[in-house]
Formats: C-alpha cells, structure tokens, sequence
C-alpha cells in the first residue's frame, strides 16, 4: 500500500511540475528513481501515462483519467492527517489573503478584527486587487472571488455564499429620464459599464423559462465596482452590481431597484486556493471563521 501511495505522489508531483527532474527536485530524490516509480506504476496498471521525448512531456488519455482521481485521493489524504494535526496545533503566522477590493472594503475588512482577536497570533497580509492573481507564483494563501473571475480549473474553492445582483438607480435619474419597464428599455437608458470584466456589460433577464441577455452601453466606464457604485448614487445612469456593495444604498433609499420581477444572473462568492500549497492550520481556520459568517445567510442580506 506504501508503495501505491508512493508511485501516486510522485506521478501527481511530475504532472504538477511539468517534468521528472522538477519532480525529483521537489521531494529529494534522483531523476532516475522518478523515472523507475513511473514505470512502475505504469507497468502495473497497463497503460501509458506520459508520451515522452527528450523535450517534451504530456498526459495520455488514460493519464489524465488516472490524475483526476490520484490528486482526490492525495488531498483526501493530506486533508485527514492536517486535522488531526490542527487537533493539537495553535492557528499562528502569516495569512495571505487577496480580494476584490470592492468586497474587502465593504464585507472582508469589517469581519478581520473579530478572526485576528480569536487567533492574536497570526497575522494579515491582504492585498486589494481587480486584476487576475496567479495563486502559487505570487505566494497567496487563500483568494475570495466571485466564480466568474476563476480561470484556473485546478484550483480548489469553497463557495461561501450566492452573489446576488441588482440593477438599480438613484430617484435623481429616475425623476429625469423615467424608470425602465422592460429589459429591452434599458437600450434607451444610459447604462455604466465595467471596462475590465467585459462580460458583465452582459445582463440576463429571466422571465419564466424566457431567458433574455442584452448588451448594454452608456457613457461611464470604469474597472471599480466601487467607482460603479458612486456613479449610480449620483445619477449617472443604471447599474447592475452585486447586492452585498448596494444593500446599504438601497436600505436607505440612495437606490432604487429596478425590473425586480424578473430575475437577474447570479455567480458564488468563492474561497478560493492552491491545490499544490499545504493547507495551513490558519488557512483552514479564515475558510472555517469566513463560512460560519457567510453560511447559510450573507450579512448584508440580514441588514435589509
């Protein structure tokens, strides 16, 4: 059983690698004894796992298969020996946390004081950021995306709660230009558009089994769900944001939902990490501390 185990980890660390050489480098053993566990293992299951040249190296088929179920039973494995660890362990050191800036500053930030006063030893390092973060080059322990900004298929993520979104505007601009009756009348409004995330200029409207997807335009563009926000407060136009920026805005009647009987697209508010990066004890315990917040009812939707 030690030996499958063994044949298994060496396998997952050369497809995660890229090659035998990374692989040895990375658990301390010759080319030559990664090369002889990967034979062997391809000996005893019958198949081919790699085509190999001098320059290159790829998953067959049958390796693909066969890596989709190793790496489940890696992490199984490396989950179940990490919580009898954390049974005995104190949550310490540094947490590297990214998010969308406009979530840290509306949700993250004000739940950070409470998880650092439960645990006064770790300490917070979080970067603000609206453009795509690689993970495991730029050393991040845990992300909070929402699922639509998730380009890596080989990360691991737990969903913490629904991103709901509105479309709204202030009684200014509706008192000036009218409020919308059908999606297809937002084509006459003027409609603030995200220039980064150019999917979401897209809105769903769905009425019954209708589905309805119209491009929208206007003449405000920005990368900051933030500036968005500030822009509809002052009657710029319409917007469409997540409900966890506009619930204060729309509790105290700054904004106005718009075409609320028809329902809007939605995407998941993730924990987002690594599969190749040790889950750390604090790590485990910020996805723990987020859930229990977040689960099964968002903060800002028991504010309303």
């Amino acid at each position: 059983m030690q030996d499958k185990y063994n044949e298994m980890l060496v396998f997952a660390h050369v497809v995660d690698l890229g090659s035998f050489s990374a692989a040895a480098r990375e658990l301390a053993l010759t080319p030559s004894a990664v090369s002889k566990l990967i034979s062997r293992l391809e000996d005893r299951l019958s198949v081919r796992l790699f085509q190999r040249t001098t320059r290159s190296l790829r998953l067959t088929d049958e390796g693909a298969v066969f890596f989709e179920s190793a790496r489940a039973i890696l992490n199984d494995i490396e989950q179940a020996e990490l919580q009898v660890t954390a049974l005995q362990s104190k949550v310490t050191g540094t947490l590297n946390l990214t998010a969308i800036s406009v979530f840290a500053r509306t949700q993250l930030c004000q739940l950070l004081p409470e998880f650092m006063a439960l645990h006064p030893e770790v300490r917070v390092e979080l970067s603000l950021t609206e453009r795509h973060v690689d993970l495991v080059s730029e050393r991040i322990d845990l992300a909070i995306l929402i699922s639509e900004e998730v380009l890596d298929q080989s990360l691991i993520s737990r969903k913490l709660a629904t991103n709901r979104r509105v479309i709204c505007a202030s009684p200014e601009y509706i008192e000036r230009h009218g409020a919308p009756k059908t999606p297809e009348d937002l084509l006459k409004h003027n409609c603030l558009t995200h220039s980064s995330i150019h999917h979401f200029n897209d809105w769903e409207f769905r009425d019954g089994g209708d589905v309805r997807v119209l491009s929208i335009t206007g003449n405000f563009r920005t990368n900051s769900a933030s500036a968005l926000h500030e822009a509809v407060k002052a009657g710029i136009g319409i917007a469409r944001l997540a409900t966890f920026v506009t619930q204060p805005s729309l509790d105290s009647g700054e904004l106005v939902p718009l075409l609320t009987e028809y329902t809007h697209d939605s995407s998941s508010i993730l924990a987002v990490y690594p599969h190749r990066q040790y889950l750390s004890i604090r790590v485990r315990a910020f996805i723990d501390f987020l859930i229990g917040k977040f689960t099964p009812v968002p903060p800002w939707e028991t504010q309303t």
